[in-house]
């Protein structure tokens, strides 16, 4: 199915792309979003919590696999959340994952501002190019 568009004005378009740059220069500039980069700075720059991702990730693999092909069974998801407890519990990780669901709430408030200016849902349509 194709929709017409009408003929966009360079102009607008230029403007509108100016204001969305200054929107995400500005977000950059929230408290919440300068915590979020520090606290992602130090999990990077950690030695024992990128060994624990590592681990983690490693573990998940594997028990995505065993569920693709139907040999899951729960020990595998014990031993996959017994990981993430573990991952979760460094207090550098836990601080991250607090920051990061602080910026979470926050960009959602911010999505629902732009949305209830465009009548639908900015975030969701922004992020996705079809639904079913």
């Amino acid at each position: 199915m194709s929709i017409e568009s009408e003929t966009s004005d360079p102009a607008v378009d230029s403007h509108v792309e100016e204001i969305a740059a200054e929107f995400g220069d500005a977000i950059t500039q929230l408290p919440v979003y300068q915590r979020f980069a520090e606290a992602k700075a130090a999990v990077e720059n950690d030695e024992q919590a990128q060994e624990k991702i590592e681990e983690f990730e490693s573990i998940r693999e594997e028990f995505m696999l065993a569920r693709q092909t139907g040999q899951a069974d729960q020990e595998a998801l014990r031993e996959l959340q017994a990981a993430q407890e573990e991952l979760h519990d460094l207090p550098i990780m836990s601080e991250y994952l607090e920051v990061q669901s602080e910026l979470e709430l926050r960009l959602q408030e911010l999505n629902e501002v732009v949305s209830e200016q465009l009548v639908v849902d900015f975030g969701e349509k922004a992020g996705g190019c079809c639904e079913d």
